[in-house]
């Protein structure tokens, strides 16, 4: 079964490089990749995760302004019955010195996995599959238990 995920740059941001770059590391890694580009807002990601029965989001920021561009995002989510994983990476604080403090931030904010820039798009990806694997893995579980 093919794992659709929708990935984006969020908020003012016009970055493409990177989200291209993930874009054909993950369609060459067996999911289906729905590419919103850039300047995408939260209701934009909502809407694709929605249609498309998506299993992930992956939110893309480098400008530095994540931050503001994600507020209420998880609210958004699960005002939406999504059930996704949700991932954010790049630069996304400006004068981000310390990233153990920004990934901690954006921990609090709802995002499952917070990376840098300097990511290579395999360590994002093989934790993609490890988290949803174990999603499945959890979904199974509750299938058994409901139909015994």
């Amino acid at each position: 079964m093919t794992q659709t995920v929708i990935l984006g740059v969020i908020g003012s941001d016009a970055h493409v490089v990177g989200i291209t770059i993930l874009e054909q590391a993950l369609e060459a890694s067996g999911f289906d990749v729905v590419n919103l580009g850039v300047q995408t807002s939260q209701e934009e990601f909502i809407e694709a995760a929605t249609s498309r029965d998506a299993e992930a989001v992956l939110v893309s920021s480098l400008y530095g302004h994540a931050e503001q561009d994600c507020q209420g995002f998880h609210q958004r989510i699960a005002e939406s019955d999504l059930d996704v994983t949700t991932y954010i990476g790049g630069n996304l604080a400006v004068g981000q010195d310390d990233f153990e403090k920004t990934r901690t931030k954006f921990r609090e904010m709802g995002f499952d996995r917070v990376f840098d820039s300097e990511t290579d798009p395999e360590e994002a990806i093989e934790a993609l599959k490890a988290d949803l694997d174990m999603r499945s893995t959890e979904a199974e579980r509750e299938n058994q238990t409901l139909s015994a």
